[in-house]
């Protein structure tokens, strides 16, 4: 556990040597208050809860989690880093753990500084708090699954470019797998069986339950299934690359 925590610490560091994780940070926060406040009728709503502002995350996650998980393993293959990092006395799978915690870390910072929204709402209104934690549970879980299928991505190639783009098709296909527009495509040709079955991915869905401030373990294992999916995939890649 040490060395995952030594290597975490050490990615964790990583974003913070260059602008930007700040950056990141700035457009982050300028975007949920956007979304939240103007394009989602915040104060036009009337009501003490902060359903407009966890209604978007899965869309601002959908290219603000792939630009932090690309650089994960492409960077390291680019720069010939891979090699050196597999050599040191950790396994793969420790190593995968670590890159992920570290930018999952990161995203759960991002999402904790958009407590001026909690503070908000508390002053203009009585919300339901339980439901709020609920939304933030559920969000911290959906930025893990994104980054979870970046991790894969960025594994697949040593250009950063092509492990975002690979991350936000994914993560899209995660976004639509639950649209009705997509599920009507679906039922002209494939059996309701597959049509179920691919709804069921559906990021969405399962996010829904918390916005409301159900806390479904369904969901939260769908979440944590894709998380552990999307990094055993990793591992398989890398090691793939080591044995080559």
């Amino acid at each position: 556990m040490s060395a995952v925590w030594t290597i975490a610490k050490r990615e964790l560091a990583s974003y913070f040597t260059s602008p930007v994780a700040y950056v990141f940070l700035v457009i982050f926060l300028l975007l949920t208050g956007f979304f939240t406040f103007t394009a989602g009728s915040f104060f036009e709503r009337g009501e003490a809860s902060l359903a407009a502002f966890f209604g978007w995350h899965p869309w601002l996650y959908l290219v603000l989690v792939p630009a932090v998980g690309m650089r994960l393993w492409a960077e390291e293959r680019r720069s010939g880093t891979l090699e050196l990092l597999l050599t040191m006395p950790v396994t793969t799978w420790q190593a995968i753990v670590a890159k992920f915690l570290a930018s999952w870390i990161f995203l759960a910072a991002a999402l904790a500084l958009t407590f001026p929204a909690i503070v908000t709402v508390n002053i203009l209104g009585e919300p339901d708090n339980g439901v709020i934690l609920a939304g933030y549970l559920g969000s911290l879980v959906v930025a893990g699954a994104y980054l979870a299928v970046s991790c894969m991505t960025s594994a697949m190639t040593r250009n950063q470019v092509v492990a975002f783009i690979l991350a936000v098709v994914l993560c899209l296909f995660l976004i639509l797998a639950g649209f009705n527009p997509v599920t009507d495509l679906l039922v002209r040709w494939a059996s309701p069986a597959v049509v179920d079955t691919v709804a069921a991915f559906s990021v969405i869905a399962h996010f829904d339950g918390f916005q409301r401030g159900v806390i479904d373990t369904r969901d939260l294992f769908f979440f944590l299934s894709v998380i552990g999916f999307a990094l055993f995939a990793t591992g398989v890649i890398i090691r793939g690359h080591r044995s080559g």
